[in-house]
């Protein structure tokens, strides 16, 4: 019979950890949007799930959305509606819109942050923006804790860098440069609800020449694990942003991408789409914000 565990601070979770790893691994629940769906589809195959659950989400301390002038700490188990409605720079804005398309209404109140990293999928929405923004994971156990930048977390399909003893406790996102803009583009074959075709996080920050002083581009369902354009990034440093700069992206510049053909699309098409998702995110960025009248 499998064991539900519901520990109460992070020293009961991690002690809880640290007994199952040698031994039966346990399934971490936080808000169970991906832990019941995949439970549910290997039952209806007749397969067997019975592992131990260790439930997260009564560990007050694993949540919250904190921001200063040091850095912005994301708890693992913060939601996505808790980001979406967080007080952060516009440099945050791909990841809140990201935030308001995982899923709908219902799975944004419950699903958390750190429950998209740890799940891994190549199309995770959570993790191109979080890339943009140069985040880093921070994961405990009864060893200590460790930081690791997330793409060295996020290793491929449904792989992570979590060892079997511990726990992803919070996402660390750097300061970011003060004119920094961003956005995220998702392609899904319906607006909401849907799993990722293609989706692209963009960040861009001006230097007082208002030329290109940093830039980060992160795409996703394209790999195995969404990727940085470093190639990309490095090109647009120093250019003036204009329209015709966003348009000068080629193939090329995406040529480290390796998608797949499934039954949501092929290939061939993901790479297109993905182009015209990057020269659309920076033609957005190149424009000058609107001025708000008073």
């Amino acid at each position: 019979m499998t064991r539900y565990l519901r520990p109460q601070t992070p020293d009961e979770a991690l002690a809880r950890r640290a007994e199952a790893a040698g031994s039966s691994p346990l399934t971490l629940l936080a808000g169970g949007t991906d832990v019941y769906p995949v439970r549910t589809h290997r039952m209806a195959w007749f397969e067997p799930y019975s592992r131990d659950v260790l439930d997260l989400s009564a560990i007050p301390e694993l949540g919250g959305v904190e921001h200063g002038s040091n850095g912005t700490r994301i708890g693992a188990a913060a939601t996505w509606s808790a980001l979406a409605s967080a007080a952060l720079p516009p440099a945050f804005d791909t990841l809140k819109q990201a935030s308001r398309q995982v899923g709908g209404a219902q799975v944004q109140n419950r699903g958390t942050v750190g429950g998209n990293l740890c799940n891994a999928s190549p199309a995770a929405d959570g993790v191109p923006p979080l890339l943009a923004l140069g985040a880093e994971v921070e994961l405990a156990s009864l060893r200590g804790s460790r930081r690791l930048p997330l793409n060295e977390f996020v290793l491929g399909n449904r792989r992570t860098a979590l060892a079997a003893d511990e726990i992803l406790v919070a996402i660390h996102v750097p300061t970011q440069p003060e004119r920094a803009r961003s956005v995220f583009l998702k392609l899904g074959a319906r607006t909401y609800l849907v799993i990722s075709i293609v989706s692209v996080a963009a960040m861009i920050a001006t230097d007082s020449d208002g030329r290109i002083g940093s830039a980060s581009i992160a795409v996703g369902a394209c790999s195995a694990a969404p990727q940085r354009l470093t190639g990309l990034e490095d090109r647009l440093l120093g250019k003036e942003p204009t329209p015709a700069l966003a348009e000068a992206v080629s193939a090329a510049d995406l040529a480290s991408l390796s998608p797949i053909d499934d039954v949501r699309a092929s290939a061939a098409y993901r790479r297109d789409a993905a182009l015209v998702l990057v020269r659309r995110a920076l033609a957005g960025l190149f424009s000058p914000p609107l001025e708000v009248a008073a």
